[in-house]
């Protein structure tokens, strides 16, 4: 992948204002016993997972949670939501095919001024969704953009499933991106994509290949399936290998690094990432243990639960992976006092 240009007309983009949701109903390990073959201590030594958030309600969908984060960053932060000029949402369980999850959102907040899109890269999602944000803010064009990670992966669970329902849980958060003159915010990225494995984490109905019929409902073709062992392998090696790529590329190495914010799929996942990449364990952000995998909401709700830690000049490195495969790193330089 060809090296991140920089910006040559003084402006960077960072982060500004950030905003978080997550259901008020609570899916406990316990209560999944009830539900499924396994038990809190399993479901804890395997991912690390208490507990998940659920969108419990037939009438609420993605766009639900993704404004009530983005209602929260207004609110918390006093944006004028007409000077936001663009609105991203990155989601695997938009509200629906079409129409795009984005503009329903912009309507609900009084973006009314925006213009927005969703991005579909599954856990990387907002990683490149941000990219996305970064890119415009850079050019000059754009002064205010919106960037979301949503999810209600109840959506597409088996609840009979064990080995998707102990995982996945439902959020969102939200951040603001602005220029930036003092250097700060975002430095880097290296991303990339193989479709070689892409059956290995799917809903195989529901797209052009396999359209919604009879038989992909009896067959239960609209639910996520996932071959556990080989997406716990590839994540490992594509989160290290791109955290590594960053860290070398600017001259990093793992003591100058403040904060790792990976994709919360799995804890045990978390913790070999950092191990490679030479990063002590305090330096590891998690809250997968209450919200399990949000899909593309995991790294905006690590920023909005640990907002207060992080202070002006932190050196932050980005991680995600995900189905496709999609999978990236990025190094940020926190902007706000």
């Amino acid at each position: 992948m060809p090296q991140f240009k920089k910006p040559t007309n003084g402006i960077n983009a960072s982060i500004t204002a950030i905003g978080g949701y997550v259901p008020d109903e609570i899916l406990s390990n316990k209560k999944l016993e009830s539900m499924v073959d396994t038990n809190d201590a399993w479901i804890q030594s395997k991912t690390g997972i208490k507990e998940r958030r659920i969108l419990n309600d037939p009438n609420k969908a993605t766009s639900y949670l993704a404004v009530m984060a983005a209602k929260k960053l207004i609110s918390k932060n006093l944006i004028d939501p007409k000077q936001i000029d663009m609105v991203i949402v990155a989601t695997a369980t938009p509200d629906m095919q079409i129409a795009a999850t984005s503009a329903y959102v912009a309507t609900k907040i009084g973006a009314t001024n925006a213009f927005g899109y969703d991005l579909q890269a599954a856990c990387s999602g907002f990683l490149y969704a941000m990219s996305m944000a970064v890119g415009k803010i850079e050019s000059g064009r754009y002064k205010k953009i919106l960037v979301i990670g949503a999810d209600k992966m109840s959506s597409l669970i088996n609840y009979q499933d064990r080995s998707t329902c102990i995982i996945f849980g439902d959020g969102a958060g939200a951040v603001l991106f602005e220029p930036n003159k003092e250097k700060l915010g975002w430095q880097d990225e290296f991303f990339k994509s193989d479709g070689g494995d892409r059956d290995s984490l799917k809903v195989k109905a529901g797209g052009s290949l396999f359209p919604a019929s009879k038989t992909s409902v009896l067959n239960q073709d609209h639910y996520l399936s996932m071959d556990g062992r080989k997406v716990f392998k590839s994540a490992v090696s594509a989160m290290t290998e791109a955290g590594t790529k960053i860290l070398q590329r600017n001259n990093i190495s793992g003591d100058q690094v403040d904060y790792l914010l990976a994709h919360q799929a799995n804890e045990r996942i978390i913790e070999s990432v950092a191990e490679k990449m030479k990063l002590h364990p305090n330096k590891v952000l998690k809250n997968i243990a209450f919200y399990g995998n949000t899909t593309a909401a995991t790294i905006p709700l690590l920023l909005s639960d640990f907002e207060n830690k992080f202070k002006k000049g932190d050196k932050i490195i980005f991680a995600a992976f995900g189905g496709g495969y999609t999978w990236g790193a990025a190094y940020y330089i926190w902007s706000k006092n």
